[in-house]
């Protein structure tokens, strides 16, 4: 499950003055997404000068997506920050792909809205509904996904083979990014729900910016799981 979204979200935050709206939620990720869009756009059409940024701005952008998490009333002015140092990367990221899969790119960001739209179709239409088992299966997958990687990379660091279904093109490395982009997916639907019940009991407007920059924590990395999909599936 999206570790800045669950269902203790709300409940540290102080409600005085506006609430938070769909609406007002819907403008800040309009918002957020063409700051991200300006940054990737620069990763793409610079990567030599991103490139030699590329670690500093890792570190950067989880410092400030942590400082996010734990200082929420601080979103709308760090989320901006946060949506441009992720476009950097973004725009690094994908430009590696596309050079060894031309055309990879359009795909990835086509079917990624695609997914976020009959997501978002679903949850509305009620097709797929937020229930306490729908929660406990996706959080304990995304959970099992997330320790993966981690050891992943540290076997990694270590000098280790990493495991080949991560990035391997085998029929199982296939299988297992599918699962991954699946598992992605539904996680917009508790987003989705989450979002919901702040408008629901009125939380503060500044969790706008949040709900938006917890939404765009999915998405981006729906887009990066799809990209590696992709790859897989050109190989």
């Amino acid at each position: 499950m999206n570790p800045a979204l669950n269902n203790k979200t709300f409940d540290t935050a102080t409600i005085s003055g506006e609430v938070m709206t769909k609406n007002g939620v819907i403008n800040k990720s309009f918002c957020l997404w063409a700051i991200l869009s300006l940054g990737a756009y620069l990763g793409w059409t610079h990567p030599s000068m991103a490139a030699g940024l590329l670690f500093p701005i890792c570190i950067g952008t989880f410092i400030i997506a942590m400082v996010i998490v734990f200082k929420k009333h601080l979103s709308p002015v760090l989320s901006p920050i946060y949506a441009f140092c992720e476009g950097l990367l973004l725009g690094c990221l994908t430009l590696v792909f596309e050079k060894s899969y031309p055309g990879i790119a359009v795909n990835a960001i086509f079917l990624t809205i695609c997914v976020l739209f009959c997501m978002l179709a679903a949850f509305k239409a009620g097709f797929i509904k937020a229930t306490n088992k729908f929660y406990a299966i996706v959080g304990v997958s995304t959970l099992a996904i997330a320790l993966l990687y981690v050891v992943n990379m540290i076997i990694v660091l270590f000098g280790g083979a990493e495991f080949s279904f991560i990035n391997g093109s085998s029929t199982f490395g296939i299988l297992f990014s599918i699962f991954v982009v699946l598992i992605a997916s539904f996680n917009l639907i508790i987003d989705f729900d989450i979002i919901q019940k702040g408008v629901d009991m009125g939380a503060p407007k500044y969790m706008e910016w949040y709900g938006s920059f917890a939404l765009m924590v999915t998405i981006v990395w729906l887009y990066i799981e799809i990209l590696r999909l992709l790859s897989k599936l050109r190989r």
